[in-house]
């Protein structure tokens, strides 16, 4: 007996009539837009993951952006860093998950100096380039405003060295990309008595995100006082124990002695001093519990801003906020907050932010 080998016979094919109108919208121009990219090519937003050499498009009218390349002698739109889509108009970009942070003037960064020069301090500010802080944009001690001169030069030291930590403010971009600080002003300057963190900035992903107010004083619970909380937009983010209110004191009862007339002349030695104050251990127990409620808001994927950080942090003192692990799990000290008891903060903080 012989058996025949047949090839199977194709699926029947089904043409369904396309709608006139299926193709056609309007943008926010009132233009019409016929040739829209089809879903496989993930048009508008999306939260879909574009990676590398990916193709976007193929049709001709859109234009490309920032993570996109076009291959010569070809109109598709390749991909070339892994991220998502962002479509704005006619410009399609790729938004990369991770990046390094790009300076933008009027922005509030942290940074660490890396190296001291003749007359500037060269400041990592987790970007491509370091950034340049000059030696005539800062504050001089006692507030004096005048040229500086070769003693300042050879005191520079003084000041900043290096592995100090600042807060500053971008005053200028330069056309390679490398940013110009300042410190003129009391809210800028070094940094101590507190802790550093260092998480994901605007380049996308949980992070720190440009917001309203970067700097901010939390009242404490526990008898932990006031800790000012500093975001810096590159990601680089400080706890510390507030001092400021000291430094307004001082100044209020100097011009009551009419020694000082303005706020600027009441910058004083202990502005550029390395040695941090004495904390109490209620104070540092309330700075780990933030640092770890900032810490479960970035492992969890949701943005860092003065909004979630206080969420967080009020749930992570609410006695009938229910957090606790079970019996079968290792328990973890009540100031912990990363790992199944960080997802349920984080879960508990967004339900209250949108409630």
């Amino acid at each position: 007996m012989t058996f025949s080998i047949q090839r199977p016979a194709a699926p029947p094919q089904t043409n369904t009539p396309a709608s006139p109108t299926s193709d056609i919208s309007l943008d926010k121009d009132g233009d019409l837009d016929i040739a829209r990219p089809p879903q496989s090519t993930r048009k508008g937003v999306n939260t879909a993951i574009i990676t590398p050499g990916e193709v976007v498009t193929e049709d001709p009218q859109w234009m490309r952006g920032h993570g996109t390349t076009a291959p010569s002698g070809s109109s598709a739109i390749v991909a070339t860093v892994a991220g998502t889509l962002l479509r704005t108009n006619k410009l399609l970009s790729v938004k990369p998950l991770r990046a390094r942070y790009t300076p933008e003037i009027g922005d509030l960064v942290i940074g660490r100096i890396v190296s001291v020069e003749t007359k500037r301090w060269k400041v990592d500010l987790s970007a491509a380039l370091l950034a340049h802080l000059p030696l005539s944009a800062i504050n001089l001690p006692g507030g004096i405003l005048r040229k500086r001169t070769s003693t300042d030069e050879l005191a520079i030291r003084t000041f900043f060295s290096e592995g100090d930590l600042l807060v500053a403010e971008v005053q200028s971009v330069y056309q390679d990309g490398a940013a110009s600080l300042h410190t003129r002003s009391l809210r800028y300057g070094k940094l101590r008595n507190g802790v550093f963190m260092r998480v994901s900035g605007t380049g996308g992903g949980g992070g720190v995100i440009r917001s309203r107010r970067q700097v901010w004083t939390v009242a404490t619970a526990n008898g932990g006082g006031d800790v000012d909380v500093v975001l810096g937009v590159n990601g680089y983010i400080w706890i510390c124990k507030h001092s400021r209110g000291e430094l307004v004191a001082s100044s209020e009862e100097a011009k009551r002695m009419n020694e000082i007339t303005r706020m600027e002349e009441a910058v004083s030695e202990s502005m550029y001093s390395n040695r941090n104050d004495e904390i109490p251990p209620e104070t540092r127990r309330e700075i780990a519990r933030l640092t770890g409620c900032i810490r479960a808001l970035v492992e969890n994927g949701v943005r860092v801003d003065e909004e979630m950080v206080m969420a967080a942090y009020h749930v992570s003192l609410d006695p009938d906020v229910d957090m606790h692990i079970g019996e079968d799990e290792t328990k973890e000290p009540d100031e912990y907050q990363g790992g199944l008891k960080g997802s349920r903060l984080v879960a508990a903080a967004l339900e209250a932010v949108r409630g």
